[in-house]
């Protein structure tokens, strides 16, 4: 008997030369896509078709062959159908309810691929149809909230969610969606919560739960009221934000794990072979191959649980076991996406271990040790713009945690004490630190740490002057913390000193190339106005009185670097050109630091002549500081202390609405038909009662 094989909704004898026959349900579309009524010959003809297997591949392929003018003339059927699969929704049979689901996805994405400017319809019109629109749309929301609410099927309630993806992502501007308007006044965000505070629920659709809920928050949210930000901004139950945190910790502790395991796989192969022969000049280029699809939908939801949610600030510091030190997932690893964001959803296994009780021999975490570990590992590479985008959303996170009252509480307390193994870019001039050396330090040591390293290792022709300004402005927020609430630190803060004096040798030694694309006088300012915080208030918050002289040491010890910025901005300053105001902003903050160089460099040469000593040690120079504090007049400097709280509307709204497109159209390529399979839900509902 001949083979039968099934291509494009045909069923065709392999060996016979008889015409194709098509599949039951495809000659049904093809009676939708006629300006008869379907129902007219045969009135059971809605009830059989959601009886039949979904062809969402012809379907949605039938509707992009035809042109604006075709579907118009049929859209009295599209409208019967959509209407028929809002109905379909209620039945009590699952199969036509996923058959329903199913082919509403088809639908909104076809008839969404012809709406195009030049193809004059309006998609509601085309869908619903004007008069029905409120009405359909009120019921079709309903029933997602309600099967995603009720006790059934996990199956279903993943169909709803990504039937609600679906729906948000068809167009790139999810502002221009105006089917988002009905999402809006039949809210599903109750729903959202619900599946986020069951662990069940969390574990099978958390992800997709948590991506929908932060792409509805970005639907036209500078300019009109958006429920879904008031609702987030006052969510208050401790089970439903531990359970956004634990999505999100769970997602970014997959990307850290399947980072760390392609570092140690790089280590070991061939390359390693090749580095050892050949000494270190490949390091760069062997580095630049460990590359994971950064994941920007989950920074984003974590961004908006920051940034709207007080409440949310708590859940940062919730300890778990570390995930990635459970037993690794039985479950395969999802692929990486071909596309530019990876929005795949984490394999499940990790939740489930996340949320077991904390166990003494495991080292506990909390979500923003994996969130900094993630940070230390974007930010390593900004050269690809999506990770540049990644970086800067790592910062304004971080931005956000900096200004924070309680967040600050936690990172600088004395009792909750981490080891934060962040991820360090590989560099001749410094070994790389192992993992059992790193001490237990309070939380901001690590946030430091992340701030050091970044400015350390981005000094490159492409300069990354927004990121530099970001990261030290968090350094600044953490500062006037400690000034405020008399924090004493145990940092190695000579490593910060070192990095900033650095950044400024880098700012002056491409002076020309930098000014013909930023203004690095905004960049130094700050990095001097931090100088200047540890001078004017250092002794209310450096550890002893001698990291204070550690600090004067530092800025003699580099007072050459000092002495050349000042000379730039005094050059600078004194021209007529675009840079005369920045340029003596620089001029006037450096007053203090020239008046210690100026006081304490002719002390330590005359200690080194009466002496008859060629060069002093450490210890040497900071007895001559120590003991000339007294004849030293520093000037105050006002606002030191102050800084412009973060805005998103007036000075980001650009970078987000760029940012949430991106997100938009890469999740809505990752629906693919696969993703949409009946195959899982078949066998669930194998039989119709």
């Amino acid at each position: 008997m001949a083979q039968t094989e099934k291509k494009g909704g045909l069923l065709r004898k392999s060996s016979a030369s008889k015409k194709p026959l098509k599949e039951k349900v495809v000659l049904m579309y093809d009676e939708i896509f006629t300006t008869e009524d379907p129902s007219k010959c045969n009135p059971r003809f809605w009830e059989e078709l959601f009886l039949m297997k979904v062809n969402l591949e012809y379907l949605e392929g039938k509707l992009e062959a035809l042109d604006g003018e075709e579907l118009m003339k049929i859209k009295d059927n599209i409208n019967c159908l959509f209407q028929h699969c809002i109905q379909a929704l209620g039945e009590e049979h699952p199969i036509r309810v996923v058959n329903a689901l199913q082919t509403l996805c088809a639908l909104i994405r076809g008839v969404h691929q012809k709406n195009k400017s030049t193809s004059g319809f309006d998609i509601i019109n085309m869908l619903v149809g004007f008069d029905k629109a409120e009405l359909c749309m009120k019921n079709l929301m309903e029933s997602l909230d309600s099967l995603l609410c009720a006790e059934g099927s996990e199956s279903l309630k993943s169909l709803c969610l990504k039937l609600l993806l679906c729906l948000v992502t068809v167009t790139d501007n999810i502002s221009q969606n105006t089917i988002l308007e009905y999402v809006m006044i039949n809210s599903i965000f109750e729903a959202i919560l619900q599946i986020l505070s069951s662990p069940l629920s969390r574990r099978e659709h958390g992800y997709d739960a948590v991506v929908l809920l932060a792409l509805l928050v970005n639907y036209r949210k500078y300019e009109s009221v958006n429920p879904y930000i008031v609702k987030l901004s006052i969510v208050d139950d401790e089970a439903t934000l531990n359970g956004m945190g634990l999505v999100i910790a769970q997602a970014l502790s997959e990307y850290n794990r399947q980072y760390k395991d392609k570092e140690e796989e790089h280590q070991t192969g061939f390359f390693s072979a090749l580095t050892n022969m050949v000494g270190s000049m490949f390091i760069a280029d062997a580095d630049e191959k460990i590359s994971v699809q950064t994941n920007e939908a989950i920074l984003l939801a974590l961004y908006e649980a920051v940034h709207l949610n007080r409440n949310f600030i708590t859940v940062l510091a919730q300890s778990h076991p570390e995930m990635g030190l459970m037993t690794s997932p039985t479950s395969p690893v999802p692929t990486t996406p071909v596309t530019p964001l990876g929005t795949t959803p984490p394999s499940s296994d990790v939740i489930s271990s996340a949320e077991l009780p904390l166990d003494a021999d495991v080292q506990t975490s909390n979500l923003l040790i994996t969130f900094l570990k993630y940070s230390s590992i974007v930010m390593q590479d900004t050269k690809d713009e999506h990770r540049l985008h990644s970086g800067k959303l790592c910062l304004i996170i971080l931005t956000c945690i900096a200004e924070d009252q309680y967040a600050n509480a936690f990172l600088h307390d004395d009792n909750m004490n981490f080891r934060v193994n962040l991820h360090r870019v590989p560099m001749r001039h410094r070994k790389k630190a192992a993992d059992k050396n790193l001490p237990c330090r309070p939380l901001v040591c690590a946030v430091l740490d992340l701030m050091v390293e970044f400015i350390v290792t981005h000094m490159m022709k492409e300069f990354p002057m927004d990121l530099y300004v970001r990261c030290i402005q968090i350094v600044h927020k953490l500062l006037c913390y400690q000034k405020k609430c008399r924090v004493r630190l145990h940092y190695t803060w000579r490593e910060l000193w070192s990095a900033l004096i650095n950044l400024l040798k880098f700012l002056m030694s491409n002076e020309t190339v930098l000014l013909a694309k930023h203004n690095i006088f905004t960049l130094a300012l700050m990095v001097v106005n931090l100088f200047n915080m540890f001078i004017t208030y250092g002794d209310t918050f450096l550890p002893t009185p001698s990291s204070y002289d550690e600090l004067y040491y530092e800025i003699i010890r580099m007072h050459q670097n000092f002495d050349n910025l000042y000379s730039m901005v005094l050059r600078l300053s004194t021209n007529a050109g675009q840079w005369k105001e920045p340029a003596s902003k620089v001029t006037h903050a450096l007053v203090n630091i020239r008046a210690i160089i100026n006081h304490f460099n002719p002390k330590i040469e005359s200690y080194a002549a009466v002496n008859h000593i060629s060069q002093l040690s450490e210890d040497q120079v900071l007895e001559v500081v120590r003991s000339n504090y007294d004849t030293l007049t520093l000037k105050l400097q006002d606002g030191l202390d102050q800084y412009e709280r973060y805005s998103e509307q007036h000075k980001e709204a650009a970078f987000f609405k760029e940012l949430v497109r991106s997100i938009s159209i890469n999740v809505r390529k990752n629906l693919a038909f696969n993703t949409l399979s009946q195959e899982l839900l078949l066998k669930e509902f194998s039989t119709i009662s």
